[in-house]
């Protein structure tokens, strides 16, 4: 530990939230409404009151509570980069909301009483959740510092974004999925990276020596985030001082293609091809193949180091309204109206799903039977839904049999998504099962 204080400036905000976390598996905290952001006061006033104050400098900000107003304003605390929607007229979602949705029950998973989809929404600290049935808004709620004209942080809801664009470019024909990736960026020859093909990484079946566990003030993540941090890097720092400065320094461990193992450098480097073989960075490829063409209410944006690279791991910014679009988009196999954004075949390479073999070595169990592939977590359930996820419980579930789409930004103290799964999953299905029984 003396180490990492030693580069007290850049690592102070990095230790901050490694003792929140450690914290909060031990401390009691407060519920949902306990601690709604706007309730609290945070940053309201002209300077605000000292103890209603999130800054990105000390890493207060991603502290909670404090952390359920940051992340509905994260653009507010750091440099980040626009994801253009261009000029035109954004196309209306049609809404027809049914209250008995908040009435639907179910049994979170180790727990013996029922409780319903309202109550489930303030157990997983929800900041906004639409969910979308036939096309259509059924259910739209917004809590705490979140408002409708607001963005939020994806977190790795991001990754899905990543790998929607990778395999786009596949099917254009300039990816291909069995090189390896150092044919595309030779500056990885060298790392765990050189001799990995880029269809293990769009799966994450590549073998790292990376710990994404941020209970441990140790795990590389911590170094990776020190990295892409945009604050200036203190005298005595010696590290990488971006994303692609890091990236290089990842030491392989083990074989590549044997086993899922969830880490974030993997879209990072997914990115870095997209960006090498499209010549534009990856905020600019979203834009351009996606954002302007959906029809968006609002510009999108990513987070990004101290050189300007966007974070394809993490990064993304967005509207609850227009990720709802997005995960529409999706179910609809790539098409708005008459329009094939998506080439079609892309999306079925994500439905089909990754290896299950290799998932089950991943360490996941409340997810048996799922996989992974281009970055979205597919569950192999009987109404062959899939999704993408993030840390602090944002998602984007599709379940397909039953016309559904589920969007979700929330601001769970505890960063895993193991912590809101027993209410989530359950969740999503009762909600998909009612809304099978309405014409």
């Amino acid at each position: 530990m003396k180490q990492v204080y030693s580069y007290s400036q850049l690592f102070f905000c990095l230790i901050l939230c490694w003792n929140n976390l450690k914290a909060q598996e031990k401390t009691k905290y407060l519920d949902a409404e306990q601690s709604d952001p706007v309730k609290m006061g945070w940053m309201v006033g002209s300077p605000p009151p000292a103890d209603r104050i999130a800054r990105f400098d000390d890493g207060s900000f991603f502290q909670f509570p404090a952390l359920r107003w940051s992340v509905a304003h994260m653009r507010q605390l750091m440099p980040t980069i626009n994801v253009s929607r261009g000029l035109g007229n954004s196309v209306a979602l049609v809404t027809n909301n049914n209250k008995k949705i908040d009435d639907v029950k179910f049994v979170p998973l180790g727990e013996t009483k029922p409780i319903t989809w309202k109550e489930s929404l303030q157990k997983v600290y929800a900041d906004g959740v639409i969910v979308m049935h036939h096309g259509k808004i059924v259910y739209e709620k917004y809590f705490g510092a979140l408002t409708p004209d607001g963005q939020h942080g994806a977190m790795s809801v991001t990754k899905s974004f990543t790998g929607t664009l990778g395999i786009m470019l596949v099917k254009e024909g300039l990816i291909d999925t069995t090189k390896v990736v150092s044919h595309y960026i030779p500056e990885l020859k060298n790392s765990a990276f050189g001799d990995a093909t880029v269809r293990q990484v769009m799966d994450m079946t590549t073998a790292l020596q990376f710990s994404e566990d941020y209970a441990d003030p140790n795990a590389e993540i911590w170094k990776f985030s020190a990295a892409g941090n945009p604050l200036p890097k203190p005298k005595d720092y010696e590290g990488p001082k971006n994303y692609y400065e890091y990236l290089p320094t990842v030491k392989k461990n083990g074989v590549h293609g044997k086993a899922f193992g969830y880490k974030t450098v993997n879209s990072d480097v997914l990115g870095w091809i997209i960006s090498r073989v499209t010549g534009k960075t990856i905020n600019e490829v979203l834009s351009e193949k996606i954002w302007r063409k959906l029809g968006v209410e609002q510009d999108a944006y990513y987070s990004v180091d101290a050189v300007g690279t966007p974070f394809a791991g993490g990064g993304l910014n967005l509207g609850l309204r227009d990720m709802a679009r997005f995960g529409q988009l999706i179910l609809n196999n790539g098409k708005l109206g008459t329009q094939q954004i998506i080439p079609k075949t892309a999306i079925d390479d994500i439905r089909k799903g990754g290896s299950k073999k290799a998932f089950a070595k991943g360490g996941y169990p409340l997810l048996k039977g799922w996989s992974y592939r281009d970055m979205w977590w597919i569950t192999n359930n009987d109404h062959g839904a899939f999704c993408a996820r993030g840390v602090h419980g944002q998602v984007v579930y599709i379940d397909p049999k039953a016309d559904m789409v589920i969007v979700r930004f929330a601001s769970n103290p505890l960063a895993s998504n193991a912590v809101n799964d027993p209410y989530s999953l359950p969740a999503y299905d009762a909600v998909a099962k009612y809304l099978l029984t309405i014409k």
